[in-house]
Order: structure tokens, then C-alpha cells, then sequence
């Protein structure tokens, strides 16, 4: 028994050294890949995207459920993107609040005479209005079917841009976010790219003015300020490395663009998943690698689209939980595509590390804690090694914590003040201890709910986004012809 609870200690060591160690891999390739990004992006620069006439059409789909307190502001937003072709659908998804009716108010709205195809599953329509004052503004609204893809499948039958661009509405995108995300069509190589997923920053402390980000604070709470480092991570790091080696399996749901044709021709959004964003991506890399078809799903660093996360415990709990039953719900009806030729490094590098370091990390992490405490107790670990085990394990997650900041840091530096930085780097100390236990505990309580059958979309609670007037742009900018 004891030897057994030895082995096992020490399992979940080399469990957690690897798990980390991929991280380091992928730290020093998305190194790599933001140095290439910005030498290519500062000797080509934005103005031939914002001149070329082959810059492809976007369709900025922006689904709301229940959205009144920060509508207007995300909507102005769009509107006034930096980008030559745009056009802006608005889903109002079955609101019970004032949504719809501050849409009309504000934007001037009149039933449109349009035709609707429905080519992506979705509820029923129950109108389509376009503004008097802002042409490339579309509204529709429709019966809610509680589910998020329903809404952005809606929308995406009415796109009629080349590209769509999926945005939350809680959500605000920078200025020149769209040119520089698309600048990624410029930088990729010859294979055609289907899909390019930007970072999402955290809006939480932002003064904003005008429907668009003034000033960048940290938030208040440590809960928010934990949530900025597990950003910076997952997208400067996890991201960008994963996609330098043309792995990336998710392009956050919250600021991705993908080839119309494409996502139409795969049926859209699954409108049952829970995590419609990483089950799009996974379902377009197995059409294509099926099809034996050339192509690149990238992902640019510098565009961002800033958003609301939870401010409180409970409202985190449920994202989590959810975020972890969206995974389940991915991997398990693609399980055939393990270790399968045709597949690839998707299938034989990605999908398995998404099994074995993300959907069952949390139940390895607890029974490690729960063995190595348990070898401790029994004397079976001196406590020398107990210590060495858990401190060097909670060191390099910490330095890899910080290498994010640092990597932030030194390229973007959206959090330009020197206490900022330092205080992010100081949250890194507690973000392993002992808030990943809690997330720990979240992700299993989220695989427990999946297997009871609890598919619910708990609505976490929001503050919103401030609404304040945004100088309009001539419309014809904007206008898609």
C-alpha cells in the first residue's frame, strides 16, 4: 500500500513537471512567433489592408440575450471599426429586457425588405430591421433557443461578408482590431486561411469613453486580477504556440473571423454544444483533413477584443464548469480521431493532450494531492521530498505565469504602469496557490454535471459596459457593396 501511494506521488509529479513543460516549449515558440508577427506587420503595415481593394468583406455577427446595460456601447463600437468593408448583425436573441427596444430607439430602426435563407440551423425569425441611420447596421430578432450558436447561426444566414467575425456583446474590440487580425491573411503562408482567432483582454477596471477603452486599469478584486494572468497565459502562450505549430484547436468565441463558405458549408455552429467555439474549430480541422484539403487556422496576437469576465466567485464557478463540460462535450463525439493518420498532429499530438492535460487534469491533480499528502502522513515520503514535490511543482507554473506578464510586457504593453506589471507579477504567487485548487474543484464539478445530464447555461451575473456617445463615421465606409 504504501509503495503503491509512493508511485503514485510520484507520478503526479512527472504528470505536472510534463504539463508544465509544455507550456515552457510553448512559451519560447510564441517568442518566436510575436517577433515574426511584428517584423512582418511593421514592414508591411495596416494602410495596404485598409487601401487594397481584394481586402475581403467582414460580417461582424454579435449575438444578444439580455443585453441592455451594455448594447449601444458594444453596437457604436462596431460600428466605428477602422475597416474599409464592414458590416455589422446585430442577433437579439429572444431578450426580455430592453435590448431590442434601445436598439430601435437609438439606431432608428424600420422592418428590412430582405429575403432569409436558412442555410444554418436556427430558431424562428420574428423580424428583420435595418437603420435609417447607420447602413451597415442589420438587426434581427428571434425566438430564443438557450443556446448561443442558435443566435450566431441566425445571424451567420444573413451574413454577406467573405469572412464573418463572431464578437460577444459584452465585449469591445480596439479601434484597428479588424485590420490587424486580417493582417494574418497576409502573413500566413500559401495554404488558405479559413479562420484567425485574435486575444481577448479583460475590460474589468477599463475606464471607457466614447465605446471605446480610454484608459487600462486592473480591476479591484483579486478575482478579476487572477482571471487577467490566466488570459495572458492561454492566449500569448497557449495560443500563439499552439498555433506556430499548426495545432490551434479553439478560436475563442468571444473575437474569431472564419471563411463564410466554410462554416455554412459545415452547418454552422453546433447549436447543442456548450462550447460552441472550440467545437466549430475542431469540427473545420476534421472536415479538412478529411477532404485532404491545404489550409491554416492562425492566430495574431496584437488585435484585441477587450470583455467582461465574472467579478465573484460564484459567477466564476459556473463559467468553469461549463467551460469544462464544453470540452467533454467535444472530445468524447470525436474520439475517433485519436491517433489516426489522416488526422494528423491534430490527431495524434492535440487531441490527446487536450484528453490528458485539460479534460482530466483536475481528477489527476486531486488524487495527487490526496496521494502525496497521504504518503506524507504515512511516512512512506520524508517530508523533505513531500516539500520538494509540491514546492518545484507550484515554481515552474509560477514561472511560467510570469514569463506571460514578461512576454506581455515586452510586446504589447497594454498594462503600461510599473506598479500594474508588478502587481500582476505578485498575483502570480497566489494564482497556484490556492486559487487553481478552486479552479480544480470547479472543472470537476463541471465533468459531474455533464455526466448527470445538466446541459444548463447558468447566466453568470454582469455589470456591463458603460454607455457613452461615439463620433459616427461616414456610413458608406462601412457599407459592404
Amino acid at each position: 500500500m504504501l509503495n503503491m501511494l509512493l508511485w503514485v506521488s510520484y507520478f503526479f509529479f512527472a504528470y505536472y513537471l510534463l504539463s508544465n513543460g509544455v507550456y515552457l516549449v510553448l512559451l519560447i515558440a510564441a517568442l518566436i512567433s510575436t517577433s515574426r508577427h511584428r517584423d512582418r506587420l511593421s514592414t508591411r503595415g495596416l494602410d495596404l489592408i485598409t487601401s487594397s481593394p481584394f481586402t475581403p468583406p467582414i460580417s461582424v455577427i454579435c449575438p444578444a440575450r439580455n443585453e441592455a446595460a451594455s448594447i449601444i456601447a458594444s453596437v457604436e463600437a462596431l460600428l466605428n471599426l477602422d475597416y474599409p468593408q464592414l458590416e455589422v448583425v446585430v442577433v437579439n436573441d429572444g431578450s426580455t429586457d430592453r435590448t431590442l427596444q434601445l436598439l430601435q430607439e437609438t439606431f432608428q430602426l424600420r422592418p428590412a425588405n430582405m429575403l432569409y435563407f436558412q442555410e444554418c440551423p436556427s430558431g424562428p425569425v420574428r423580424g428583420i430591421y435595418a437603420s435609417n441611420t447607420r447602413p451597415a447596421l442589420l438587426v434581427v430578432d428571434k425566438e430564443n433557443r438557450r443556446s448561443k450558436a442558435d443566435a450566431i447561426n441566425c445571424g451567420l444566414n444573413l451574413a454577406s461578408g467573405q469572412y464573418v467575425c463572431v464578437i460577444d456583446a459584452d465585449s469591445l474590440l480596439e479601434n484597428d482590431a479588424l485590420l490587424r487580425i486580417m493582417s494574418g491573411l497576409r502573413t500566413a503562408s500559401d495554404a488558405p486561411v479559413v479562420a484567425i482567432g485574435g486575444i481577448v483582454r479583460i475590460l474589468n477596471g477599463c475606464s471607457v469613453e466614447g465605446a471605446r477603452i480610454a484608459d487600462v486599469h486592473l480591476p479591484p478584486s483579486p478575482v478579476e486580477v487572477l482571471q487577467i494572468i490566466e488570459y495572458l497565459r492561454a492566449f500569448l502562450i497557449g495560443r500563439e504556440g499552439w498555433a506556430m505549430f499548426k495545432m490551434l484547436p479553439i478560436i475563442s468565441g468571444a473575437f474569431g473571423v472564419f471563411k463564410t463558405e466554410l462554416v455554412r458549408r459545415i452547418g454552422g455552429f453546433r447549436t447543442s454544444a456548450i462550447g460552441e467555439d472550440l467545437d466549430l474549430v475542431v469540427r473545420m480541422h476534421r472536415t479538412l483533413l478529411e477532404e485532404g484539403t491545404d489550409y491554416s487556422i492562425m492566430f495574431v496576437p496584437d488585435p484585441a477584443c477587450w470583455t467582461e469576465v465574472p467579478n465573484d466567485l460564484r459567477s466564476l464557478a459556473r463559467q468553469r464548469a461549463r467551460w469544462q463540460k464544453g470540452l467533454l462535450d467535444v472530445l468524447w463525439p470525436n474520439r475517433d480521431m485519436l491517433f489516426k493518420r489522416r488526422y494528423g498532429r491534430l490527431g495524434s499530438i492535440m487531441l490527446p493532450y487536450l484528453w490528458v492535460y485539460e479534460l482530466f487534469e483536475p481528477a489527476v491533480e486531486l488524487l495527487g494531492y490526496l496521494s502525496i499528502t497521504a504518503a506524507w502522513l504515512l511516512h512512506a515520503l520524508r517530508f523533505a521530498v513531500f516539500f520538494e514535490i509540491m514546492f518545484y511543482g507550484y515554481a515552474f507554473a509560477t514561472l511560467i505565469s510570469i514569463g506571460a506578464i514578461l512576454l506581455e510586457e515586452m510586446t504589447y504593453r497594454r498594462y503600461n504602469r510599473w506598479r500594474h506589471v508588478a502587481k500582476l507579477i505578485l498575483y502570480c504567487f497566489i494564482e497556484h496557490f490556492p486559487y487553481r485548487q478552486m479552479n480544480m474543484w470547479w472543472r470537476l464539478q463541471g465533468m459531474w454535471q455533464y455526466f448527470k445530464g445538466d446541459m444548463e447555461w447558468k447566466e453568470a451575473k454582469r455589470i456591463g459596459i458603460p454607455c457613452a456617445p461615439a463620433q459616427q463615421k461616414p456610413a458608406a465606409a462601412h457599407h459592404i457593396e
